[in-house]
């Protein structure tokens, strides 16, 4: 077993004398970082925080990253100005690129240096990681022959497409964009962490989504026209 001196400083009881001292740490024992650790080291760093950037952390988890970022604000059911149909169509963009079976992430220079908002890394995404790591003491390995598969990864692009498309064409201020946001959370979430049950709910739930978004729609749809007419 070979040990690695890590070196670590901190100050001791003498005055303000600070001082190092190593600490052997066996590789042996070394574990994958957790996701949601990830997610707030990136958080935390100083570098840019762009949708471009995340190939360069993530790797081809990246698309699942960027699908669950770009969602987010559209599975929360607060006034967002408009802004969420924008997040949507890049996330189509993004999804379609995993039905392609590209590596990393492309998109338009101005989208891919432009940093995401204040207010999303800010207040939002901390919240995303306190989930994510909840989700991480509740889930385990599943399914991942399935999941290292490139034609299923495709199927899942397809997916979250649908689930895309579906909280985008939910009528406006009406809230139904919640539920099909949910389901493709659900689904990158349970691709990050390698578990497919927690894709499968995550379809299963963007499914009934769908159906309710466009059953609700419907009706809101009549009731305006029944109001202007």
């Amino acid at each position: 077993m070979r040990s690695v001196l890590a070196p670590s400083v901190r100050t001791g009881n003498r005055g303000d004398h600070l001082y190092c001292r190593y600490v052997a740490q066996s590789e042996d024992n070394a574990s994958p970082k957790p996701f949601s650790r990830e997610l707030g080291d990136w958080l935390d760093s100083n570098e840019p925080k762009t949708l471009g950037g995340l190939s360069e952390v993530f790797g081809e988890r990246a698309f699942a990253v960027a699908v669950l970022l770009l969602m987010f604000p559209a599975a929360v059911p607060l006034p967002t100005g408009g802004v969420t149909h924008v997040l949507e169509v890049i996330a189509i963009i993004v999804a379609a690129e995993m039905v392609i079976g590209l590596t990393t992430i492309w998109l338009p220079t101005r989208w891919r240096h432009r940093e995401l908002s204040g207010s999303l890394t800010g207040k939002a995404l901390p919240f995303v990681v306190r989930r994510v790591a909840w989700a991480e003491r509740h889930s385990k390995p599943r399914g991942l022959i399935l999941l290292r598969q490139r034609w299923f990864n495709r199927i899942l692009g397809v997916g979250l497409i649908g689930l895309a498309v579906g909280a985008l064409l939910a009528p406006p201020f009406s809230g139904l964009d919640t539920l099909p946001a949910l389901g493709a959370l659900g689904i990158t979430l349970g691709i990050i962490l390698g578990d497919l049950l927690v894709v499968g709910l995550g379809a299963l739930f963007g499914a009934s989504g769908i159906v309710i978004t466009a059953l609700l729609g419907a009706a809101v749809i009549d009731f305006f026209r029944s109001i202007f007419n």
